[in-house]
């Protein structure tokens, strides 16, 4: 039987997720990064089995025919991302894995590995500080901030399949909560 446990992160876009895990891999924990697959191909220097596993559109279909994946979504036609079960398997023998996956993808893997998984959902205060997040950004042209805005009221509703919900409004009171619960989970 495998060792390791799963700790899935799951959150809307500028929930502050991204620096709550980053946090979370410097404090020392002995966790691996989950590697994804996707049909997409290699950005700039990316590696196959570094980034992401990279297969075709055709490819990733096969697998999904023969059940390989925990989890997947097809993000746009022809353009996939999913966790394989091997992969998985093969981490946990050596280690712990943290997951930072949409929200569909994080309450199927807590489906999937029940007790072995904590599932962890990320949440800005209020939508109001969360526009406010994405405009201080800088990067990000209104429409497209219009159309997180609303996926994140949608995502927001996956809050109640979480095990620990974090509000991040003070990130330092966030890194303490985050630690606490994944202390509490490793220690079980």
């Amino acid at each position: 039987m495998n060792k390791g446990k799963l700790v899935i992160f799951s959150a809307p876009s500028g929930s502050g997720k991204s620096t709550l895990v980053n946090y979370l891999m410097e404090q020392g924990l002995s966790f691996g990064f989950s590697i994804s697959a996707t049909s997409r191909p290699p950005r700039g220097n990316e590696k196959d089995g570094v980034e992401y596993f990279f297969f075709t559109p055709e490819e990733f279909s096969a697998k999904i025919a023969a059940d390989e994946f925990v989890e997947y979504e097809e993000v746009y036609p022809g353009r996939f991302y999913g966790t394989l079960k091997s992969q998985v398997e093969e981490q946990l023998e050596r280690q712990n894995i943290l997951f930072d996956v949409d929200v569909v993808g994080g309450c199927n893997l807590k489906k999937y590995y029940g007790e072995r998984a904590l599932f962890i959902f990320v949440q800005a205060p209020s939508i109001e500080v969360l526009r406010s997040r994405l405009v201080g950004r800088g990067d990000t042209a209104p429409e497209e901030i219009e159309k997180r805005l609303a996926k994140a009221e949608h995502e927001m509703t996956y809050s109640q399949y979480a095990d620990e919900v974090i509000i991040n409004d003070n990130l330092d009171t966030a890194k303490a909560q985050l630690m606490t619960v994944i202390k509490e989970f490793l220690a079980k």
